[in-house]
């Protein structure tokens, strides 16, 4: 479940197409020398929300380990790794320095924030103070059929593990989880624990990566969870979900 978060619309517009924009090397004052290198491939980002695309592009290089704790990064420099200018980098940049995951650092970028297994652990611990109670309600509420709707969900989780491909793990297990939590039907929970959940999967200085082992392992608590809440299996929903988080740690 870890490493650790439609309604019917208007047919969406053809797809802008790609754009690389080109990017001096410095802007704003930020200096780009003896920086560590942006994320390995180019990815070229589509004209429309390009904001949103570049701000899920960095949460996928944080998880997945491109962009390194305690490094400095330019929003020119990684405007030219995703073929955009500086300026949706940066906007997207603020978004992840009001999250926690990275701070400003003037006249440079912006330094990936190192965190410490302490700070994993209190993010486990509110996460089992707010899950473990909404799952024990919802394992008492919720049919046996809505729990069976998520079985691609759990399975999801389990072929990203299975690739050992830490990103889209990440991705689906926040998808599993959020999920399982709208059944609560409040909207205000699913945003605090996604946003728990998003922190909880960022890593951790100096720590080695993430096990393709440990993620299928880690997945598969998802289709043993999903058992004990169709079973209404208390005990075991909430030993499941404390293990999980602390297993997360």
């Amino acid at each position: 479940m870890e490493q650790g978060r439609a309604s019917g619309a208007a047919a969406p517009s053809p797809p802008h197409p790609a754009v690389r924009v080109p990017v001096p090397e410095q802007a704003r004052g930020e200096h780009t020398h003896s920086e560590p290198p942006a994320p390995a491939a180019p990815r070229l980002v589509q004209r429309h929300s390009v904001r949103g695309q570049v701000l899920d592009a960095l949460r996928t290089a944080l998880v997945g380990g491109e962009l390194v704790p305690g490094e400095v990064y330019s929003a020119p420099a990684l405007g030219a790794r995703f073929g955009v200018s500086a300026t949706p980098v940066r906007e997207a940049m603020q978004q992840l320095a009001l999250e926690g995951a990275v701070e400003v650092v003037p006249n440079r970028g912006f330094r990936v924030t190192s965190r410490s297994p302490r700070e994993l652990a209190e993010l486990a611990e509110v996460r089992a103070l707010i899950e473990v109670p909404v799952m024990l309600r919802l394992a008492r509420t919720v049919p046996a059929a809505r729990w069976t709707e998520l079985r691609p969900l759990a399975e999801a989780t389990a072929t990203a593990a299975a690739r050992g491909d830490l990103a889209h793990y990440a991705e689906s297990d926040r998808a599993f989880h959020r999920a399982v939590l709208l059944l609560a039907g409040n909207e205000q929970l699913v945003t605090i624990a996604d946003d728990l959940h998003r922190r909880s999967q960022w890593p951790l200085s100096g720590r080695p990566p993430t096990r393709r082992a440990d993620l299928i392992a880690d997945a598969a608590e998802h289709g043993a969870l999903l058992d004990a809440l169709i079973a209404q299996d208390l005990p075991v929903v909430q030993s499941l979900v404390r293990e999980h988080f602390t297993s997360a740690e």
